[in-house]
C-alpha cells in the first residue's frame, strides 16, 4: 500500500513538517508500506486554474507530484493552523485533484498553542468529506508542537508517544481494511 504524507505548510522550518517527517520514520520503521512525505514547501503550486485529471495530463512541472498523488492508496494530512483553519496551501493543492473517493485519510494538527489546531482538524474533517474520502476517527492533535517536536522529526517528549502509537495505530487499521477490500472487490 502506497500511503503519502503531506506536510502542509510551506514555511521553511515548519514545526508540523518535523511531526510529519516523525510519523514518516516511525512508519517506515514499523511496516511494509510504501511511505511518501509530499512537503508544500517543495511545490510551489499556483492558485488553482485546472484539476488534474490523470498524471499524464498534467503540467509537466508538476507530473512527479501528480503521479503520487494518483498512485496513493491513503493520505495522512498534517497542517498547521492558520487563523483557525488548516494550512491555504494544502487545500490549493487537493483542489488540483479529482475527488479522493474511498481513500482514508489521517488528520494531525500542530500548533504552538494550547489547543493543537483543535478548529483546524474540525475544517479538515469537513475536507475529508468533501472529497468523497473516509477520515480515520482519531486524530492526532499535537498542541505545543514547538516543545513535542524538532523540525527535523525528532520528538523531543516521550510522554507523547503514546498519541502518536495511537494515531497510527487507528489510521492503518482503517487503511489496510479499506485496501483488503477494494483488492476483494476487484478479483470479484
Amino acid at each position: 500500500m502506497k500511503i503519502e504524507i503531506i506536510s502542509g505548510s510551506p514555511r521553511i522550518n515548519s514545526t508540523s513538517r518535523g511531526v510529519a517527517l516523525h510519523l514518516k520514520k516511525i512508519l517506515e520503521k514499523t511496516t511494509e508500506h510504501e511511505i511518501g512525505l509530499i512537503s508544500l514547501h517543495d511545490w510551489n503550486l499556483p492558485p488553482v486554474q485546472l484539476v488534474f485529471q490523470s498524471a499524464e495530463r498534467t503540467p509537466v512541472e508538476f507530473k512527479a507530484l501528480s503521479a503520487r498523488m494518483f498512485d496513493a492508496n491513503a493520505f495522512i494530512l498534517v497542517s498547521p493552523e492558520y487563523n483557525g483553519s488548516y494550512s491555504p496551501a494544502m487545500k490549493n493543492l487537493l483542489d488540483h485533484f479529482p475527488k479522493q473517493r474511498h481513500k482514508p485519510f489521517g488528520i494531525v494538527t500542530a500548533s504552538p498553542g494550547t489547543m493543537g489546531g483543535i478548529r483546524a482538524s474540525q475544517q479538515m474533517q469537513l475536507l475529508v468529506n468533501a472529497l468523497f474520502g473516509i477520515a480515520s476517527p482519531y486524530m492526532l492533535i499535537v498542541p505545543q508542537v514547538d516543545k513535542k517536536f524538532g523540525t527535523d522529526g525528532t520528538l523531543l517528549g516521550e510522554s507523547f508517544q503514546n498519541n502518536i502509537h495511537n494515531f497510527i495505530t487507528e489510521f492503518l487499521w482503517l487503511a489496510e481494511n479499506l485496501y483488503k477490500e477494494k483488492n476483494l472487490a476487484k478479483a470479484v
